[in-house]
C-alpha cells in the first residue's frame, strides 16, 4: 500500500526542479562548449518555450504581447544569458550560492516596484546573507580558486533581472494560467537571445554527443519538465514552503561542484553557505513562526500602500506561481 501522502509526494516532485537547476553549473562546465554562454542559454530556453507553446496552444492577447517580451527578456533572456556567463566563469558552489540570494533581492524589488515593505527581521536576514556571500567570495579567492569579477557580476545581474521580472509579473497579474504565460516568456526570451548570440558568438558550435545530451537535459528536463513540476508545486503549497524547497538548488550546485569538479571546500566555505542559506530561511515568515521570531518581525516604519481587493487577490495567486524562491536556474 502506498503510504506516501499527497503532501509528501508534492514536496518530493517540487524538489526535483531546483535539484535539476542546481546541476546547471556542473553540467555547463563539464559538457557544454566553453566560452559560448549565449548559445547555451538560447539552446536551453527557445526549444523548451516552443514545446510548452505547442502544448498550451494559446497566444498572448492585447498588451500581453509587449508584456511577454519584457518579462521574457528579464526572466529568461537576460537571466539565462547572465546565468550561463556566470556558470562558465565561477566555481559551481559560488555561483549557486550567489543565486540563492534571489529571495532577498526580490524583497528589494518588491519595495521599489510595488511599495511593499519588509519586516525588520527580514532586513537583518538580508544583511546576514550579503555577509555570507562576501565571505564565500573572499574565502574562494584565498583557497586558490580565483574569483572572476565578471562572473560574480553576471551572477548578481541574473538575480536582479529575475527579481525585477518577478515584481513586474506580480504587478501585472497575468490573467491566464501559468503554463501559458511561461511559454510566452520562454519563447520571447529565446527569440531575444537568438540574434544576440549570432552577432556576439557567431555560428553555433559543432556539438559532440555529450554536449547534445547535456543541452537536451537542460532544455527538456531543466526547463520544460522543471518548470512544470515547479509550478505544479506552487499551486499546491504555500509560497513560503516552496521558497524553502528552492534552497535545494545551491545545495545540489555546491555538492556537484565538490564531487565532479574538485572545487575547494573547507570549514569557512561551509560556514558561509550556512549563513547565506540561513538568512534566506529566516527571511520566510513560516520559518520565523516555527522559530518563534514573530515578536521581532515588526514592520519597517512606514505605511504600505493599500492595494485594491482584486489586486490583492490577483497578486496572491501570482505570488504563489512566482515565489521568491523560484530562481529558475
Amino acid at each position: 500500500m502506498d503510504t506516501t501522502s499527497p503532501t509528501v509526494r508534492t514536496l518530493l516532485l517540487t524538489a526535483v526542479a531546483p535539484a535539476v537547476w542546481g546541476s546547471t553549473y556542473a553540467v555547463t562546465q563539464l559538457w557544454l562548449p566553453p566560452g559560448r554562454p549565449l548559445f547555451a542559454a538560447t539552446a536551453r530556453v527557445l526549444p523548451a518555450g516552443l514545446l510548452l507553446l505547442l502544448w498550451v496552444r494559446r497566444l498572448p492577447r492585447g498588451r500581453w504581447w509587449g508584456r511577454a517580451v519584457i518579462l521574457g527578456g528579464l526572466n529568461h533572456g537576460l537571466f539565462f544569458g547572465l546565468l550561463y556567463l556566470a556558470a562558465f566563469r565561477l566555481p559551481s558552489s559560488l555561483a549557486s550560492t550567489l543565486t540563492a540570494l534571489s529571495p532577498l533581492v526580490v524583497m528589494v524589488m518588491a519595495f521599489l516596484v510595488l511599495g511593499e515593505r519588509q519586516t525588520r527581521v527580514t532586513l537583518l536576514a538580508a544583511l546576514a546573507g550579503v555577509a555570507g556571500v562576501v565571505t564565500l567570495v573572499w574565502q574562494s579567492d584565498r583557497a586558490g580558486g580565483a574569483v572572476d569579477a565578471l562572473g560574480v557580476a553576471a551572477a548578481v545581474g541574473a538575480v536582479v533581472a529575475s527579481a525585477l521580472g518577478f515584481a513586474l509579473v506580480r504587478r501585472w497579474s497575468p490573467p491566464d494560467d501559468v503554463l501559458a504565460t511561461t511559454s510566452w516568456q520562454l519563447v520571447a526570451g529565446g527569440l531575444l537571445l537568438l540574434p544576440v548570440a549570432a552577432v556576439v558568438e557567431g555560428a553555433p558550435p559543432v556539438l559532440d554527443a555529450p554536449a547534445v545530451a547535456a543541452l537536451a537535459y537542460l532544455g527538456l528536463v531543466g526547463s520544460a519538465l522543471g518548470y512544470l513540476l515547479w509550478f505544479r508545486g506552487l499551486t499546491r503549497m504555500d509560497a513560503g514552503a516552496v521558497a524553502v524547497v528552492g534552497l535545494v538548488n545551491p545545495v545540489v550546485g555546491t555538492v556537484l561542484g565538490v564531487l565532479l569538479l574538485a572545487e575547494p571546500f573547507g570549514p569557512v566555505h561551509a560556514l558561509a553557505v550556512v549563513v547565506t542559506l540561513g538568512s534566506v530561511l529566516v527571511a520566510q515568515a513560516p520559518v520565523r513562526r516555527r522559530l518563534g521570531l514573530t515578536r521581532w518581525a515588526g514592520r519597517h516604519p512606514g505605511r504600505t500602500p493599500a492595494a485594491r481587493p482584486e489586486a490583492r487577490a490577483e497578486a496572491a495567486g501570482t505570488a504563489a506561481r512566482h515565489t521568491v524562491g523560484a530562481c529558475p536556474t
